[in-house]
């Protein structure tokens, strides 16, 4: 570990916008975030490295705390999961939403409580649902009628399991047709136009090992509006009400998933957090005192809003190359630890660290070492002219599917990860090695 003291000086909010809350400018030209020259981490643990500031975790779980204080907040692993991380929002008084065997027992061997997770999955395999079990996961969300006996037959006549079921509401959001769970025509959950979450969860009933404590949806991703979530709630309340009616049925729980959209650059929408569990609130109780109904347990899943800000990446500059009108910055990591621009068209706001540049800035193209003509990690954007091979790029907002989807694209091996805080850095995740790549090959 290494501490160091930085004054307190910032450049202006705008500039900053999308970075962790402590980032500050111990030099000109220079960024530090927890307290930590950005410059030293690069130093330190190699480029390319994921910085993560674990202040701006935590205070990102205590602002969902307050917001929604009668709500079960479950941070969605798929963003970003480490031991660190699980340590951290277990601390905080979060629970978790996992999607595999894996992310479940690194959580309960970190000792994250497992009757504070839920396992999620449109595809469960034996083994999640065996671990889950075997764990004593709190709650396993039903994805598809076929889990159902698969469940009943692992937990046993004697056992006994809390279950969820996902139902799609028939509601387009998010921020790309890749990310938007919410409609029919997609591979999650059981849609209620055509009745067959009402299926399910008829067969569910006639399951006595399988406890149905609510239902679950999850509209997608990226989504930077209210009204979304407000229809949501007004479709799950009256499948809940035709439930009572058909069943006796009162559920006592209702998950909205998660999917708040945070900003990438500065000036782009993002879920106002406040307004959304105001909303929320009000929407909920009005639609349950008209169906008669007494009001669930809300459960929400933030996984990006939590993660995303938190994080940064850091880049060497490998080649600066002129073709024609267009100018490509390369660096020294890329799609195999971000893939995100090429699935999804992200765009990022990339700054020149670690010295001021005087030159007049000029549009280039941020492209990664990879074999592929899509592998490119910010498109027309500013940097100082003068950029050149051995300059540090940083980008924000990297703490969420980016290093949790890195690949072995190349054999490059997956960058490490860096936590900050207070003046402090320490390594949680280490670089993938040579050596973990030939361990792995047993082919001679």
């Amino acid at each position: 570990m290494t501490t160091v003291h930085v004054p307190a000086s910032r450049p202006s909010a705008a500039d900053l916008s999308v970075w962790p809350a402590s980032t500050t400018e111990p030099a000109r030209g220079d960024l530090a975030v927890g307290g930590v020259p950005l410059t030293e981490i690069a130093y330190r643990f190699g480029t390319p490295v994921y910085v993560l500031d674990e202040a701006e975790v935590r205070e990102r779980c205590r602002t969902y705390r307050d917001a929604f204080p009668e709500a079960d907040i479950l941070y969605a692993a798929k963003a970003f999961l480490c031991r660190a991380m699980a340590h951290w929002i277990d601390e905080e008084g979060l629970g978790l939403d996992v999607c595999s065997a894996g992310e479940l027992e690194l959580a309960v061997t970190t000792g994250f409580p497992p009757d504070r997770i839920v396992l999620h999955g449109n595809a469960k395999s034996p083994r999640d649902l065996d671990t889950a079990l075997r764990l004593g996961v709190g709650r396993i969300v039903i994805d598809s009628p076929s889990e159902i006996a698969r469940l009943a037959a692992a937990v046993g006549p004697d056992g006994h399991q809390k279950v969820m079921v996902r139902v799609v509401p028939g509601i387009s959001a998010g921020g790309h047709a890749k990310i938007r769970t919410g409609t029919d025509d997609q591979k999650f959950g059981l849609p209620i136009t055509d009745g067959y979450a009402q299926h399910a969860i008829a067969r569910i009933l006639d399951q006595p090992q399988l406890e149905l404590t609510g239902l679950h949806c999850h509209l997608g991703s990226q989504i930077t509006t209210v009204k979304p979530y407000l229809v949501a709630v007004r479709r799950m309340v009256g499948l809940m009400l035709r439930l009572h009616e058909q069943h006796g049925l009162v559920l006592p729980e209702l998950d909205l998933g998660g999917g708040h959209g945070i900003a990438y650059r500065p000036g782009e929408p993002a879920l106002d957090l406040t307004t959304l569990a105001r909303r929320v609130r009000a929407e909920l109780a009005d639609a349950c005192a008209t169906a008669g109904l007494p009001v669930p347990r809300l459960l929400i899943e933030p996984g990006r809003a939590i993660a995303g800000p938190a994080g940064v990446a850091l880049y060497h500059v490998l080649a600066v190359k002129h073709t024609g009108d267009h100018i490509f910055v390369a660096v020294d990591g890329g799609m195999s630890d971000n893939p995100r621009p090429a699935l999804y068209g992200v765009r990022y706001a990339p700054r020149l660290v670690g010295r001021r540049g005087t030159a007049a800035p000029a549009r280039v193209t941020v492209v990664g070492r990879h074999c592929e003509a899509g592998d490119i990690l910010a498109s027309d954007v500013e940097l100082p002219s003068d950029v050149r091979p051995g300059d540090l790029l940083a980008v924000p907002v990297a703490g969420a599917y980016q290093l949790a989807m890195a690949s072995g694209y190349n054999l490059v091996g997956r960058p490490p990860l860096a936590a900050v805080r207070d003046g402090w850095a320490r390594l949680l995740v280490r670089r993938e090695s040579l050596e973990d790549v030939r361990r792995r090959d047993v082919g001679l």
